[in-house]
């Protein structure tokens, strides 16, 4: 019989397989109902919390798309899942807020970083990359919604920006990201996801240099990826769907 530890791993590839399923399978009904091929939406799976055996188990299920929130974490698990990026198996994006000072830590693994939101972190990255002569994946971060709780520069700044960071010398543009507004109301979200779209759109068809490959819309995630699917989107980050609801951090006694 498996040991207590095995019983354990099994468990948590058979549900992660399941959920997976369950997502694929909410991709597809949506991209169907936008009149659009499913395979023209990548999931990413947001690995925020998870420890590295649940990304492994995320690989297993067939994804090869991550996504990590904290810069430490990304560290953190990064020795363990070493041998599925080296093997082509899983890409890591950076989706978080990242600060100038951990570029180094996230080049390390991360093939792109999507929360690019101002100039001054671009020129970070660019310098980096020039150092290691490499070319780094990148996304402008838009804040569609206005909220203060959230990164990203404005809409009415983001083309703006996405003109600056496809001109620096290291650094491929390929779309822009976002998070949808924290409304129950779906056409808000929806609006908010379509006005993305729609300066996704201005920067691509300026033919400012470097802005040709900017196509990639990352929006949605698992309470709103129908509307964000219906809007364009051609990455949708998902967590919470895939292993449930992240546990409530305990309360510091007073």
């Amino acid at each position: 019989m498996p040991d207590a530890a095995t019983s354990s791993s099994l468990d948590l590839t058979g549900r992660v397989a399941r959920n997976v399923a369950a997502v694929r399978s909410r991709i597809d009904a949506a991209a169907r109902a936008a009149g659009r091929e499913p395979s023209d939406v990548r999931l990413l799976v947001a690995t925020k919390t998870q420890p590295a055996e649940a990304v492994r188990a995320v690989v297993e299920a067939g994804v090869d798309l991550v996504g990590e929130n904290r810069v430490q974490e990304l560290v953190a698990k990064a020795p363990e899942v070493a041998d599925l990026v080296a093997a082509g198996r899983v890409e890591v994006h950076m989706i978080g807020h990242l600060q100038r000072n951990k570029v180094n830590q996230v080049l390390a693994t991360a093939s792109c970083v999507e929360g690019v939101d101002s100039l001054a972190l671009a020129e970070a990255l660019s310098a980096r990359c020039a150092r290691d002569d490499r070319t780094l994946d990148v996304m402008v971060q838009v804040n569609v919604s206005g909220e203060a709780s959230k990164s990203g520069v404005l809409p009415d700044d983001a083309a703006r920006l996405a003109h600056d960071v496809a001109s620096l010398p290291g650094l491929r543009l390929t779309g822009l990201m976002t998070i949808g507004a924290n409304s129950p109301d779906k056409n808000v979200v929806r609006a908010g996801f379509a006005r993305l779209r729609e300066v996704r759109d201005a920067v691509v068809g300026s033919g400012a240099p470097g802005t040709s490959t900017a196509r990639e819309l990352s929006m949605g995630m698992s309470g709103d990826l129908e509307v964000a699917i219906a809007e364009g989107a051609t990455i949708v980050r998902v967590g919470t769907a895939v292993f449930g609801p992240r546990p409530t951090p305990p309360q510091t006694a007073r």
